[in-house]
């Protein structure tokens, strides 16, 4: 594992957002669901793909909170242009958990 400073931690910016769409992403290499996220006024709209198939369906997407990292640079992904970064977590059988708030926030809230 690399250290890194309080100041490294500080320039991710990982915020809240609500997801408006989901879709199955057919055209990727491993099966994965492209969202689309609210992230407020501040940040808008922005997109992603993610492999979240052995614990999510699309349409168990729509409308749930998740946090991401909004300020990486966009990544191709085949035809799909990802905006955004998902955060989650592996549970026991290999399948992503998406991490985010337990209570309903305000859409691009920063995590501090």
């Amino acid at each position: 594992m690399v250290e890194i400073s309080y100041e490294d931690f500080q320039n991710v910016d990982i915020r809240v957002g609500t997801v408006l769409r989901a879709e199955m992403f057919p055209e990727a290499r491993t099966p994965a669901i492209k969202m689309w996220i609210d992230f407020g006024d501040e940040i808008g709209e922005r997109k992603t793909s993610a492999q979240v198939t052995a614990n999510y369906a699309p349409e168990d997407l729509v409308g749930k909170q998740v946090m991401a990292v909004v300020n990486f640079p966009a990544r191709q992904i085949g035809p799909f242009m990802s905006e955004v970064l998902v955060l989650g977590a592996m549970d026991d059988n290999g399948g992503v958990v998406l991490i985010g708030p337990d209570y309903k926030l305000p859409n691009g809230g920063r995590m501090h």
